[in-house]
Protein backbone atom coordinates (compact mmCIF):
# COMPACT_ATOMS: atom_id res chain seq x y z
CA UNK A 1 0.00 0.00 0.00
CA UNK A 2 1.17 3.51 -0.82
CA UNK A 3 1.20 6.29 1.73
CA UNK A 4 -0.04 8.73 -0.90
CA UNK A 5 -1.61 8.50 -4.34
CA UNK A 6 -1.60 11.69 -6.44
CA UNK A 7 -3.98 12.06 -9.36
CA UNK A 8 -2.44 14.26 -12.03
CA UNK A 9 1.17 14.60 -13.21
CA UNK A 10 1.14 18.30 -14.04
CA UNK A 11 3.28 20.74 -12.07
CA UNK A 12 0.87 20.71 -9.11
CA UNK A 13 0.87 16.91 -8.86
CA UNK A 14 4.66 16.79 -9.19
CA UNK A 15 5.00 19.47 -6.51
CA UNK A 16 2.92 17.38 -4.09
CA UNK A 17 5.11 14.37 -4.86
CA UNK A 18 8.24 16.38 -4.07
CA UNK A 19 6.80 17.51 -0.73
CA UNK A 20 5.73 13.96 0.11
CA UNK A 21 9.13 12.55 -0.82
CA UNK A 22 10.77 14.98 1.59
CA UNK A 23 8.74 13.31 4.35
CA UNK A 24 9.77 9.86 3.16
CA UNK A 25 6.26 8.91 2.07
CA UNK A 26 5.81 6.09 -0.44
CA UNK A 27 4.09 7.91 -3.30
CA UNK A 28 2.51 7.06 -6.65
CA UNK A 29 1.37 9.52 -9.33
CA UNK A 30 -1.43 8.45 -11.67
CA UNK A 31 -2.05 10.27 -14.95
CA UNK A 32 -4.23 9.57 -17.97
CA UNK A 33 -1.63 10.78 -20.51
CA UNK A 34 1.60 9.15 -21.62
CA UNK A 35 3.51 12.40 -21.11
CA UNK A 36 3.01 15.98 -19.99
CA UNK A 37 0.46 17.53 -22.33
CA UNK A 38 -1.57 20.21 -20.58
CA UNK A 39 -1.23 23.68 -19.10
CA UNK A 40 2.00 22.77 -17.28
CA UNK A 41 3.95 22.74 -20.55
CA UNK A 42 1.83 25.16 -22.62
CA UNK A 43 3.08 28.25 -20.83
CA UNK A 44 5.98 30.64 -20.43
CA UNK A 45 7.89 28.69 -17.80
CA UNK A 46 7.93 32.08 -16.12
CA UNK A 47 7.94 31.74 -12.33
CA UNK A 48 6.24 35.06 -11.64
CA UNK A 49 6.53 36.67 -8.22
CA UNK A 50 6.14 40.39 -8.77
CA UNK A 51 2.55 41.28 -9.59
CA UNK A 52 1.03 38.34 -7.76
CA UNK A 53 -1.80 39.19 -5.38
CA UNK A 54 -0.43 40.67 -2.17
CA UNK A 55 -0.34 38.56 0.96
CA UNK A 56 -0.47 34.77 1.02
CA UNK A 57 -0.43 34.34 -2.76
CA UNK A 58 2.69 36.49 -3.15
CA UNK A 59 4.41 34.61 -0.32
CA UNK A 60 3.58 31.32 -2.02
CA UNK A 61 5.19 32.59 -5.20
CA UNK A 62 8.33 33.60 -3.31
CA UNK A 63 8.55 30.18 -1.67
CA UNK A 64 7.88 28.34 -4.95
CA UNK A 65 10.62 30.36 -6.66
CA UNK A 66 13.01 29.22 -3.94
CA UNK A 67 12.07 25.57 -4.48
CA UNK A 68 12.59 25.89 -8.25
CA UNK A 69 16.11 27.13 -7.49
CA UNK A 70 16.71 24.28 -5.02
CA UNK A 71 15.73 21.52 -7.42
CA UNK A 72 16.95 22.97 -10.72
CA UNK A 73 20.49 21.65 -10.36
CA UNK A 74 19.68 18.16 -9.04
CA UNK A 75 16.93 17.73 -11.67
CA UNK A 76 19.06 19.05 -14.55
CA UNK A 77 16.69 21.96 -15.20
CA UNK A 78 18.23 25.06 -16.73
CA UNK A 79 17.28 28.48 -15.41
CA UNK A 80 17.49 30.44 -18.64
CA UNK A 81 17.19 33.96 -17.30
CA UNK A 82 16.17 35.74 -14.12
CA UNK A 83 14.22 38.83 -13.13
CA UNK A 84 11.47 40.82 -14.84
CA UNK A 85 11.23 44.20 -16.53
CA UNK A 86 7.79 45.83 -16.69
CA UNK A 87 8.03 48.60 -19.27
CA UNK A 88 5.89 51.69 -18.65
CA UNK A 89 4.84 53.68 -21.71
CA UNK A 90 2.05 55.76 -20.13
CA UNK A 91 2.21 58.25 -17.24
CA UNK A 92 -0.60 56.30 -15.55
CA UNK A 93 1.64 53.22 -15.62
CA UNK A 94 4.41 55.14 -13.90
CA UNK A 95 1.98 56.00 -11.10
CA UNK A 96 1.19 52.29 -10.64
CA UNK A 97 4.88 51.43 -10.54
CA UNK A 98 5.55 54.13 -7.94
CA UNK A 99 2.68 52.90 -5.78
CA UNK A 100 3.79 49.28 -6.10
CA UNK A 101 7.32 50.10 -4.96
CA UNK A 102 5.85 51.35 -1.68
CA UNK A 103 4.28 47.94 -0.92
CA UNK A 104 5.92 44.93 0.74
CA UNK A 105 6.23 43.00 -2.57
CA UNK A 106 7.98 46.01 -4.08
CA UNK A 107 10.68 46.31 -1.42
CA UNK A 108 13.49 44.66 -3.39
CA UNK A 109 12.31 45.98 -6.74
CA UNK A 110 13.42 49.25 -8.33
CA UNK A 111 12.40 51.88 -10.85
CA UNK A 112 14.55 52.12 -13.98
CA UNK A 113 14.48 55.56 -15.61
CA UNK A 114 14.89 55.56 -19.41
CA UNK A 115 18.69 55.89 -19.25
CA UNK A 116 19.00 52.89 -16.92
CA UNK A 117 16.47 50.90 -18.93
CA UNK A 118 18.51 51.52 -22.08
CA UNK A 119 21.57 50.09 -20.35
CA UNK A 120 19.73 47.02 -19.10
CA UNK A 121 17.59 46.27 -22.18
CA UNK A 122 18.20 48.80 -25.01
CA UNK A 123 15.49 47.33 -27.26
CA UNK A 124 12.85 48.68 -24.85
CA UNK A 125 14.14 52.22 -24.53
CA UNK A 126 12.35 53.86 -27.46
CA UNK A 127 9.09 55.38 -26.20
CA UNK A 128 9.38 53.97 -22.67
CA UNK A 129 9.02 56.36 -19.75
CA UNK A 130 10.85 53.92 -17.53
CA UNK A 131 10.32 50.45 -16.12
CA UNK A 132 9.85 48.41 -12.99
CA UNK A 133 12.72 46.01 -12.32
CA UNK A 134 12.14 42.89 -10.23
CA UNK A 135 14.97 40.53 -9.22
CA UNK A 136 12.66 37.73 -8.11
CA UNK A 137 11.61 35.82 -11.22
CA UNK A 138 13.17 32.77 -12.84
CA UNK A 139 12.47 31.31 -16.27
CA UNK A 140 12.60 27.61 -17.21
CA UNK A 141 11.60 25.88 -20.45
CA UNK A 142 8.35 24.20 -19.41
CA UNK A 143 8.29 21.52 -22.09
CA UNK A 144 11.69 20.36 -20.82
CA UNK A 145 11.44 21.22 -17.12
CA UNK A 146 8.28 19.22 -16.39
CA UNK A 147 9.59 15.90 -17.84
CA UNK A 148 12.93 16.46 -16.10
CA UNK A 149 11.20 17.09 -12.79
CA UNK A 150 9.16 13.89 -13.23
CA UNK A 151 12.33 11.92 -14.05
CA UNK A 152 14.07 13.37 -10.99
CA UNK A 153 11.19 12.32 -8.74
CA UNK A 154 11.18 8.80 -10.19
CA UNK A 155 14.92 8.22 -10.31
CA UNK A 156 16.16 10.09 -7.25
CA UNK A 157 13.15 10.36 -4.93
CA UNK A 158 11.51 6.96 -5.43
CA UNK A 159 8.16 8.27 -6.71
CA UNK A 160 6.30 5.74 -8.87
CA UNK A 161 4.32 6.73 -11.96
CA UNK A 162 1.31 5.05 -13.53
CA UNK A 163 0.92 6.66 -16.96
CA UNK A 164 -1.93 6.17 -19.45
CA UNK A 165 -4.18 5.37 -16.51
CA UNK A 166 -7.47 7.09 -15.80
CA UNK A 167 -8.76 7.41 -12.25
CA UNK A 168 -12.44 6.52 -12.04
CA UNK A 169 -13.17 6.81 -8.31
CA UNK A 170 -11.34 7.83 -5.14
CA UNK A 171 -12.36 6.06 -1.90
CA UNK A 172 -9.22 5.48 0.19
CA UNK A 173 -7.70 3.10 0.78
CA UNK A 174 -8.91 2.19 -2.70
CA UNK A 175 -8.38 4.19 -5.89
CA UNK A 176 -10.23 2.73 -8.86
CA UNK A 177 -8.42 3.16 -12.17
CA UNK A 178 -8.80 2.01 -15.76
CA UNK A 179 -5.96 -0.45 -15.10
CA UNK A 180 -7.23 -1.84 -11.82
CA UNK A 181 -7.31 -0.68 -8.20
CA UNK A 182 -4.47 1.02 -6.33
CA UNK A 183 -4.34 1.14 -2.54
CA UNK A 184 -3.19 4.25 -0.70
CA UNK A 185 -3.72 5.67 2.79
CA UNK A 186 -4.36 9.15 1.40
CA UNK A 187 -5.11 10.72 -1.98
CA UNK A 188 -4.50 14.17 -3.45
CA UNK A 189 -6.43 14.98 -6.63
CA UNK A 190 -4.91 17.62 -8.92
CA UNK A 191 -7.32 17.59 -11.89
CA UNK A 192 -6.13 20.70 -13.70
CA UNK A 193 -9.00 21.81 -15.93
CA UNK A 194 -10.82 18.45 -15.85
CA UNK A 195 -13.94 19.72 -14.12
CA UNK A 196 -16.16 16.66 -14.59
CA UNK A 197 -14.39 13.38 -13.77
CA UNK A 198 -13.64 13.46 -10.03
CA UNK A 199 -15.66 15.41 -7.44
CA UNK A 200 -17.44 17.57 -10.05
CA UNK A 201 -19.94 18.88 -7.52
CA UNK A 202 -17.12 20.07 -5.25
CA UNK A 203 -15.42 21.83 -8.14
CA UNK A 204 -18.67 23.42 -9.31
CA UNK A 205 -19.21 24.93 -5.86
CA UNK A 206 -16.17 27.14 -6.46
CA UNK A 207 -17.56 28.54 -9.72
CA UNK A 208 -14.77 27.10 -11.84
CA UNK A 209 -14.68 27.46 -15.62
CA UNK A 210 -11.88 27.24 -18.17
CA UNK A 211 -9.64 29.93 -19.58
CA UNK A 212 -8.28 29.52 -23.11
CA UNK A 213 -5.10 31.36 -24.04
CA UNK A 214 -3.09 31.96 -27.22
CA UNK A 215 0.70 31.77 -27.27
CA UNK A 216 3.37 32.09 -29.92
CA UNK A 217 7.05 31.32 -30.45
CA UNK A 218 9.00 33.91 -32.41
CA UNK A 219 12.29 33.40 -34.23
CA UNK A 220 15.50 34.62 -32.61
CA UNK A 221 15.23 38.44 -32.81
CA UNK A 222 18.98 38.95 -32.81
CA UNK A 223 19.24 40.19 -29.23
CA UNK A 224 19.23 38.61 -25.79
CA UNK A 225 16.78 39.37 -23.03
CA UNK A 226 18.35 40.07 -19.67
CA UNK A 227 15.03 39.28 -17.97
CA UNK A 228 11.41 38.49 -18.78
CA UNK A 229 9.57 41.49 -20.24
CA UNK A 230 6.05 42.67 -19.42
CA UNK A 231 4.21 45.85 -20.40
CA UNK A 232 1.54 48.37 -19.35
CA UNK A 233 -1.28 45.92 -20.00
CA UNK A 234 0.14 43.64 -17.30
CA UNK A 235 0.07 46.48 -14.78
CA UNK A 236 -3.67 46.74 -15.39
CA UNK A 237 -4.24 42.97 -15.16
CA UNK A 238 -2.02 41.34 -12.51
CA UNK A 239 -3.68 41.67 -9.10
CA UNK A 240 -0.54 42.81 -7.32
CA UNK A 241 -0.60 45.90 -9.52
CA UNK A 242 -4.24 46.11 -10.58
CA UNK A 243 -5.60 46.13 -7.01
CA UNK A 244 -3.75 49.36 -6.27
CA UNK A 245 -5.97 52.47 -6.42
CA UNK A 246 -3.58 54.04 -8.93
CA UNK A 247 -4.37 51.29 -11.44
CA UNK A 248 -7.91 52.62 -12.07
CA UNK A 249 -6.64 55.47 -14.24
CA UNK A 250 -4.41 53.11 -16.21
CA UNK A 251 -7.30 50.69 -16.83
CA UNK A 252 -9.48 53.56 -18.05
CA UNK A 253 -6.84 54.75 -20.48
CA UNK A 254 -6.12 51.26 -21.79
CA UNK A 255 -9.87 50.65 -22.25
CA UNK A 256 -10.14 53.88 -24.27
CA UNK A 257 -7.02 53.35 -26.37
CA UNK A 258 -6.94 49.56 -26.80
CA UNK A 259 -10.47 48.18 -26.28
CA UNK A 260 -9.72 45.07 -28.35
CA UNK A 261 -6.94 44.16 -25.93
CA UNK A 262 -9.34 44.36 -23.00
CA UNK A 263 -12.04 42.41 -24.85
CA UNK A 264 -9.63 39.56 -25.59
CA UNK A 265 -7.78 39.65 -22.28
CA UNK A 266 -4.49 40.40 -24.01
CA UNK A 267 -1.40 41.48 -22.12
CA UNK A 268 2.25 41.01 -22.97
CA UNK A 269 4.84 38.65 -21.53
CA UNK A 270 8.01 37.90 -23.47
CA UNK A 271 10.60 35.33 -22.37
CA UNK A 272 13.54 33.83 -24.22
CA UNK A 273 14.61 30.23 -24.77
CA UNK A 274 18.13 28.84 -24.87
CA UNK A 275 18.07 28.80 -28.69
CA UNK A 276 17.28 32.53 -28.78
CA UNK A 277 13.64 32.14 -29.80
CA UNK A 278 11.01 34.08 -27.85
CA UNK A 279 7.85 32.77 -26.20
CA UNK A 280 5.21 35.50 -26.41
CA UNK A 281 1.63 35.81 -25.19
CA UNK A 282 -1.07 35.82 -24.17
CA UNK A 283 -4.85 36.20 -24.35
CA UNK A 284 -7.73 35.08 -22.11
CA UNK A 285 -11.17 33.79 -23.14
CA UNK A 286 -13.48 32.15 -20.59
CA UNK A 287 -16.13 29.43 -20.86
CA UNK A 288 -17.12 26.12 -19.31
CA UNK A 289 -15.91 24.53 -22.55
CA UNK A 290 -13.92 27.02 -24.65
CA UNK A 291 -14.15 26.55 -28.39
CA UNK A 292 -11.09 24.92 -30.01
CA UNK A 293 -10.50 27.69 -32.52
CA UNK A 294 -7.63 30.21 -32.49
CA UNK A 295 -8.56 33.30 -34.52
CA UNK A 296 -5.56 34.89 -36.18
CA UNK A 297 -6.82 38.31 -35.11
CA UNK A 298 -6.09 37.50 -31.47
CA UNK A 299 -2.52 36.55 -32.33
CA UNK A 300 -2.18 39.82 -34.24
CA UNK A 301 -3.18 41.78 -31.14
CA UNK A 302 -0.40 40.07 -29.19
CA UNK A 303 2.09 40.72 -31.98
CA UNK A 304 1.03 44.35 -32.26
CA UNK A 305 1.76 44.87 -28.57
CA UNK A 306 5.10 43.12 -28.96
CA UNK A 307 5.98 45.39 -31.87
CA UNK A 308 5.00 48.49 -29.88
CA UNK A 309 7.13 47.52 -26.89
CA UNK A 310 10.09 46.38 -28.98
CA UNK A 311 10.31 49.44 -31.23
CA UNK A 312 8.59 48.06 -34.32
CA UNK A 313 10.32 44.68 -34.47
CA UNK A 314 8.29 41.84 -35.97
CA UNK A 315 10.19 38.54 -35.83
CA UNK A 316 8.85 35.51 -37.73
CA UNK A 317 6.26 33.37 -35.95
CA UNK A 318 7.60 29.81 -35.88
CA UNK A 319 4.93 28.14 -33.71
CA UNK A 320 1.46 28.83 -32.33
CA UNK A 321 -0.58 26.99 -29.73
CA UNK A 322 -3.45 27.32 -27.30
CA UNK A 323 -3.81 26.11 -23.75
CA UNK A 324 -6.55 25.92 -21.14
CA UNK A 325 -6.51 26.12 -17.39
CA UNK A 326 -9.05 26.16 -14.57
CA UNK A 327 -10.25 29.64 -13.68
CA UNK A 328 -12.33 31.11 -10.85
CA UNK A 329 -12.66 34.23 -8.77
CA UNK A 330 -9.82 33.10 -6.48
CA UNK A 331 -6.23 31.98 -6.87
CA UNK A 332 -6.68 28.35 -5.73
CA UNK A 333 -8.61 26.05 -3.45
CA UNK A 334 -7.84 22.94 -1.43
CA UNK A 335 -11.06 21.07 -0.67
CA UNK A 336 -11.49 18.02 1.57
CA UNK A 337 -14.07 15.60 0.12
CA UNK A 338 -13.04 13.14 2.84
CA UNK A 339 -10.72 13.13 5.84
CA UNK A 340 -7.84 11.57 3.91
CA UNK A 341 -8.57 13.13 0.49
CA UNK A 342 -7.66 16.56 -0.81
CA UNK A 343 -8.88 18.16 -4.03
CA UNK A 344 -6.44 20.89 -5.06
CA UNK A 345 -6.97 23.24 -7.99
CA UNK A 346 -5.02 26.36 -8.95
CA UNK A 347 -7.57 28.66 -10.55
CA UNK A 348 -5.51 31.69 -11.56
CA UNK A 349 -3.04 30.35 -14.11
CA UNK A 350 -0.15 30.43 -11.64
CA UNK A 351 0.79 26.76 -11.46
CA UNK A 352 4.48 27.28 -12.22
CA UNK A 353 4.60 30.19 -9.80
CA UNK A 354 2.84 28.80 -6.72
CA UNK A 355 2.55 24.98 -6.89
CA UNK A 356 5.50 24.09 -4.68
CA UNK A 357 4.34 26.22 -1.76
CA UNK A 358 0.73 25.08 -2.07
CA UNK A 359 1.85 21.45 -2.14
CA UNK A 360 3.87 21.86 1.06
CA UNK A 361 0.82 23.32 2.80
CA UNK A 362 -1.49 20.55 1.62
CA UNK A 363 0.88 17.68 2.45
CA UNK A 364 1.60 19.14 5.88
CA UNK A 365 -2.12 19.44 6.58
CA UNK A 366 -3.04 16.01 5.24
CA UNK A 367 -0.32 14.20 7.19
CA UNK A 368 -0.57 16.47 10.25
CA UNK A 369 3.05 17.54 10.00
CA UNK A 370 4.62 20.91 10.65
CA UNK A 371 5.41 22.53 7.31
CA UNK A 372 8.90 23.27 8.58
CA UNK A 373 9.62 19.54 8.54
CA UNK A 374 9.08 19.51 4.77
CA UNK A 375 11.03 22.68 4.11
CA UNK A 376 14.12 21.70 6.07
CA UNK A 377 14.54 18.36 4.27
CA UNK A 378 16.22 17.94 0.89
Amino acid sequence: MYDLAIVGAGILGLAHALAASRLGLRTVIIDRDAQANGASIRNFGFVTVTGQERGEHWRRAMRSRDVWQEIAGPAGIDIIHRGAIVAARRPEALAVVEAFLATEPGERCAFLPPVELAKRQPELAEGALGALWSPHEVRVESKEAIPKLAAFLAEQRGVEFRRETAVIAVEPPRVETSRGPIEARAVIVCPGDDLATLFPERIAAYGVERCKLHMLRLADPGFRLNAAVMADLSLARYAGFADLPEAAALRARVAAEQPAMIANGVHLIVVQSADGSLVVGDSHHYAKTPDPFAPDGVDELILDEYSTVFAGQKPEVVARWTGTYASANRTMFADAPAENVRLVVITGGTGASTSFAIAEEVVADLFQTDIGEIRKRR
